[in-house]
């Protein structure tokens, strides 16, 4: 419970943590499988990406992501690379679920509570240093992938003066609202979204900055971005049409209930404006006293 809606942002976003135990029993399964791909593929490296890496990610809900780096001939359809890592996997770990999900294999270890996603890439090793990847593609075969030039940028607009802490915080209001309304809109997207949006912030006011940044995305109407590091090229918030359709009226509804509990709190009627937050969340955010 809380006093203020300032309050009750600062207590959601404790809750959203994902608690190191969540962590480290997703990643003690990585030696295996980093065993298991290196002996049947080759690996030049594999690391780790993805929200919780990047301090973005939502508790219950993040997987712990693993870039791999592959020595062996690239294919020439993606799927073909997801299927053969799959079923490498399979021969390791038989009793669990495995499958794919572009652009990653995904491990459900623990009965799901666990999970991992495995993305392959091959690396031009004569440029970038072997940071610039092709990875399975969501709508194409294949795509460009940077993902260490993507975390070095979220982090500098996190730390930038003024609104330190304010990206990453962002982020995972965004990726809350996307998880418990099951909007089908990309994470990456919206983690790359709102580090460009606080990029522009001088200072910090949670209820506001995640209206304002509801508000944009309405206003772009959810269309592909540029990639802010300039290392790839346009970054999708949808993976088809019928997902933009859906992202895009649930987008509505959550930035005219965003602006409504913003009106109410100005003039004073905190009651309300909880239970339009409340709405937004799908009654996650917390209650008022």
């Amino acid at each position: 419970m809380a006093k203020n809606v300032n309050e009750a942002f600062d207590i959601f976003i404790s809750r959203l943590i994902p608690s190191d135990n969540e962590r480290s029993k997703a990643a003690s399964h990585r030696q295996e499988i980093y065993n298991k791909l290196d002996s049947k593929f080759g690996l030049y490296r594999m690391f780790e990406s993805g929200s919780f890496k990047h301090g973005t990610g939502i508790t219950g809900k993040s997987d712990v992501d693993y870039f791999v780096s592959l020595k062996s001939s690239k294919p020439v359809y993606g799927s073909s690379s997801l299927t053969a890592i799959r079923d490498a996997l399979k021969e390791r770990f038989p009793y669990t679920y495995i499958h794919t999900s572009k652009p990653a294999v995904v491990l459900e270890f623990g009965q799901g509570y666990e999970r991992v996603e495995i993305i392959p890439g091959y690396a031009d090793l004569s440029t970038d240093n072997g940071m610039r990847f092709d990875i399975p593609g969501v709508t194409t075969e294949w795509m460009e992938s940077t993902p260490e030039a993507h975390l070095k940028y979220v982090n500098a607009c996190n730390t930038k003066a003024g609104i330190k802490g304010g990206a990453k915080q962002l982020a995972r209001l965004a990726k809350a609202w996307k998880y418990y309304r099951n909007v089908p809109i990309s994470s990456f997207y919206l983690e790359m979204r709102a580090a460009q949006y606080m990029a522009t912030q001088t200072s910090v006011i949670l209820p506001l900055d995640f209206t304002f940044f509801l508000n944009s995305l309405q206003r772009n109407q959810l269309s592909d971005m540029n990639d802010p590091t300039g290392s790839t090229g346009r970054i999708k918030a949808c993976s088809s049409e019928s997902n933009y359709v859906d992202a895009r009226s649930k987008l509505d509804t959550a930035a005219r209930r965003a602006n409504t509990a913003v009106d109410l709190n100005k003039v004073g009627k905190t009651h309300e404006a909880f239970t339009y937050w409340g709405l937004v969340f799908d009654g996650h955010f917390p209650s008022y006293y």
